[in-house]
């Protein structure tokens, strides 16, 4: 049994974080169902943009798309939407032997509707309409904005996954957007049964804080702390009164997902976060090379504690980092803000992408 099994049966799943065509035509992403326990996937802005752009497996729909007067956005959708849809069916078998707790994809509204509420809700509502999946996440930054859309989105029925989330208390605000919708529904009698993940991203701490710490401060241990804080919210909040209330009336769990968990220190050790993070009730969105990595050399060694002894070794951790000038608010922030301007920044690439595509295969076409 290799470790990505280990870490199913430890009750981990383990997300692709990664979607391409090719992935999907040449069947591999069916392999990594059967062989590496892989039981859903993530995409976001900056995978489409390399997707596209370093291959010729969308240029036949981006030619036939263009001159069915697709264009920009519309047209990126659609190539996105045909991707995911065919991925969701994959997983749909699981989902639906999960009872929609696992098996998902998820697809990003514009990364441009960062702070823009009412257009965020309504891309939500329009694109999950659009996939007619069930087990089709759409993706809403947990910034002040989005936190606002994603209640509402839950009211309105929308599965979601909360991304950018960089601390326990972007986790928090986002934990309790997802209830204020799911007692909404309750108090409307509609069905509380809408799923949503909230995503912790991990290694971007650790990059961030070797341009501000030395020495062992610069050893990838700031991540981890911040992600066992916030595993520890989790498990609270699932032990609250609040939450028991809503599981009483047949909610499930907004359930707390690792992202980011690709190494990015050369010196350390390529699968150093997924064995960090082995939790149960968790999600993984793994990058395709650390998937493959752990897969064949990872190890399952402890399950992420969240006991109040752990908790006060991890807030030691940090205050460490902060008596080194580590403000963890002010950079969780800061981190939030620079994701946010990331993936802008890809959507823009992408536009251009598409749009030199759609010229350079429709002159080929007329020629």
């Amino acid at each position: 049994m290799n470790a990505t099994q280990q870490l199913h049966d430890l009750g981990q799943n383990l997300w692709l974080d990664n979607i391409t065509r090719e992935l999907l035509t040449s069947g591999t992403l069916s392999r990594y169902i059967r062989e590496y326990a892989v039981t859903g996937l993530t995409s976001n802005p900056t995978i489409f943009d390399h997707a596209i752009k370093n291959g010729d497996f969308y240029d036949d729909a981006i030619r036939q798309k263009t001159l069915a007067g697709k264009s920009g956005e519309a047209l990126f959708f659609e190539l996105a939407l045909d991707d995911l849809i065919q991925a969701a069916d994959l997983f749909r078998p699981i989902h639906d032997a999960t009872g929609g707790i696992d098996g998902w994809v998820s697809l990003e509204v514009s990364p441009l509707l960062a702070d823009d509420t009412a257009g965020t809700i309504k891309a939500a509502a329009q694109l999950h309409a659009r996939a007619q999946r069930p087990n089709l996440f759409i993706k809403i930054p947990g910034t002040r904005a989005g936190i606002h859309a994603i209640e509402e989105s839950i009211f309105a029925g929308v599965p979601i996954n909360v991304t950018l989330l960089f601390s326990r208390e972007h986790y928090i605000a986002a934990a309790e957007a997802y209830m204020r919708g799911i007692e909404r529904r309750i108090a409307a009698g509609l069905d509380p049964k809408v799923a949503s993940v909230a995503s912790i991203f991990v290694s971007r701490w650790d990059v961030a804080v070797k341009e501000k710490a030395q020495g062992e401060f610069r050893n990838n241990r700031l991540g981890i702390a911040i992600a066992m804080r916030a595993y520890k919210a989790y498990r609270d909040l699932l032990a609250s009164r609040r939450w028991q209330k809503l599981a009483d009336f047949g909610a499930q769990p907004q359930r707390l997902l690792w992202a980011s968990t690709g190494t990015k220190d050369p010196a350390a050790s390529d699968t150093l976060y997924v064995e960090a993070l082995a939790a149960p009730d968790t999600v993984n969105t793994i990058p395709e090379k650390t998937l493959l990595a752990f897969a064949e050399h990872g190890k399952v060694n402890n399950v992420l504690p969240f006991d109040e002894v752990h908790a006060e070794m991890v807030e030691a951790i940090i205050e460490e980092f902060t008596h080194e000038g580590v403000n963890d608010e002010a950079l969780a922030a800061g981190l939030q803000r620079e994701g946010t301007e990331t993936f802008a920044k890809s959507w823009s690439d992408l536009m251009y992408c598409i749009a030199s595509k759609s010229e350079a295969l429709t002159k080929t076409n007329q020629a």
